[in-house]
């Protein structure tokens, strides 16, 4: 690979808890991602925000979901500020991007500035999903991935790829090497809400799904060795 976008849940920066940011978890994160871009690979990170906001309660509560999506998308804002000064400690060059700009804070997105600033050989860290309310963070990776025309979005999760059924829950469950789309959409497998599989699968992005937590995973992937499941067209 050449390209990647590495899309992490803000809950998977919470580690077990799934709550605030835990420095161990961004230590290993810095380290992943520094050792794949020591092999050359050009990366963009999307992160999500539930490990610091989580709407929906205060929906069901009342709150006007707008408000919530906006407040969730400046928690991407945070992570990501928080996972650039990590890397910019581990001596990682990076930038930090938003949907919508936050003047003297973080830049608003612009993809020829993206692609310069991969090309450069930085770490670009996309936040504030994509400025719009009533789309996730994985539809936000996913598009972003398609712009920017990597080879592939790498879904990090807390298991190693795609399963039949949820594995901590069944013991049966199987693991899938390779899946296609339309499987995924058929056996209502929500690795992903079904805008983000739309639209890789209506692009031909391929997807892998893999361990975030597994030491060198990212590396593997950069080199082609095979990690997790990779989601393709039929």
């Amino acid at each position: 690979m050449r390209r990647v976008l590495l899309k992490l849940s803000g809950e998977a920066l919470g580690g077990a808890s799934g709550a605030g940011i835990r420095p161990e978890v961004l230590e290993h994160y810095c380290t992943e991602i520094r050792e794949a871009a020591a092999q050359g690979l050009e990366v963009a990170v999307v992160l999500g925000g539930g490990n610091l906001f989580r709407g929906a309660a205060l929906a069901s509560a009342g709150m006007d979901r707008v408000i919530g999506d906006r407040m969730g998308m400046l928690a991407t804002v945070m992570n990501a500020l928080a996972l650039g000064s990590f890397l910019t400690r581990h001596r990682v060059k990076n930038r930090v991007f938003a949907a919508v700009a936050i003047p003297g804070i973080v830049d608003g997105y612009e993809r020829n500035e993206v692609l310069q600033t991969m090309a450069e050989g930085q770490v670009a860290i996309l936040s504030g999903g994509t400025g719009n309310p009533y789309f996730t963070t994985d539809t936000a990776a996913c598009l972003r991935g398609i712009e920017l025309g990597v080879d592939a979005v790498l879904k990090g999760t807390k298991v190693d790829g795609i399963y039949s059924a949820d594995p901590k829950t069944d013991p049966s469950a199987q693991r899938f090497e390779e899946i296609t789309f339309d499987e995924i959409l058929q056996r209502k497998l929500g690795i992903m809400d079904l805008t983000a599989i739309v639209l890789c699968q209506e692009n031909d992005m391929p997807l892998i799904v893999f361990d975030a937590g597994m030491p060198g995973a990212l590396t593997d992937l950069a080199c082609g060795r095979p990690v997790g499941t990779k989601v393709v067209h039929s």
